[in-house]
């Protein structure tokens, strides 16, 4: 965190400041922002093959961690009807407390959904003792699945995250439904920006403990999977997929923000230097 305070110091140097989002999702945040600095909205960074499409073949973000949905993954998906599967993933750093796992874990059960959880192999252990066994007819899990070909395909319906922003911008653009477990830093507003202003998902309660409990999270499932919140849930999540693609398409207001960086540099003085952050 020390790190990322100390480079605001230096944006006052810089011509241009490049931000992954877009000005249809956060138009007033950025409107302070730029009063501030040379801010440019220029997302969501989500690869083309996800939302306009302009640029064939860009279906990744280029490092060789972004494989293909496994084949695993993918027949498991196949077998399921559209919308009906939950996919839980908590990124490559948040580790949930034991407590907080077996809550999570007994919920997927008692919920008597069909879900895929990512699981790093390291947080295992903090499963239900025979966990895998019980669940194997309604659950799979895994150690890793491609997130893009997961939230793209027609059998997710909900996405049960850690609203890091990454994940929470792909969830957006790709219209899927989220049920927040947020642990630090930005994954809280994050959470509170999802449920309160975007509206397109549910944030459960934690108890005394920080400990969101099985009911609450059973509840939180079913808000979003069933019934008439449900409805507007999927409703505002596409209206937020259908602006994301805009944004980034020909003549979308990122789009537009490249094209004048772009621009600038064509014509810019060459023995001058261009700061960008």
């Amino acid at each position: 965190m020390a790190m990322k305070l100390s480079q605001f110091p230096n944006l006052k140097e810089a011509d241009w400041m490049f931000v992954n989002t877009f000005e249809e999702l956060e138009g007033e945040v950025m409107t302070g922002l730029t009063e501030l600095f040379p801010a440019k909205m220029i997302g969501p960074m989500v690869p083309s093959g996800y939302l306009d499409g302009r640029i064939k073949g860009d279906k990744g973000y280029g490092a060789s961690l972004w494989k293909p949905l496994n084949e695993e993954c993918s027949n498991w998906l196949e077998a399921k009807e559209p919308q009906s599967v939950v996919y839980i993933s908590f990124g490559s750093m948040v580790s949930l407390t034991s407590e907080q796992m077996e809550e999570v874990a007994w919920g997927l059960k008692e919920s008597g959904v069909s879900f895929l959880w990512v699981l790093r192999e390291s947080e295992h252990g903090k499963l239900p003792s025979g966990y895998r066994d019980l669940v194997k007819d309604k659950g799979l899990i895994v150690t890793w699945c491609n997130q893009l070909e997961l939230l793209a395909h027609q059998a997710t319906g909900c996405f049960v995250t850690h609203c890091g922003w990454n994940s929470t911008l792909e969830s957006l653009s790709l219209g899927v439904p989220v049920v927040c477990l947020p642990q630090w830093a930005d994954q809280l507003p994050d959470a509170k920006f999802m449920e309160d202003v975007w509206e397109v998902g549910v944030w459960p309660k934690e108890d005394e403990k920080g400990v969101v409990r099985k009911q609450e999270f059973v509840k939180s499932l079913k808000d979003v999977m069933e019934g008439e919140r449900s409805q507007e849930i999927r409703k505002n999540a596409n209206k937020w997929k259908k602006l994301a693609r805009e944004a980034v398409g020909e003549g979308g207001s990122s789009d537009m923000h490249i094209n004048q960086f772009v621009s600038h540099l064509m014509n810019a003085d060459k023995n001058r230097s261009l700061n960008v952050f």
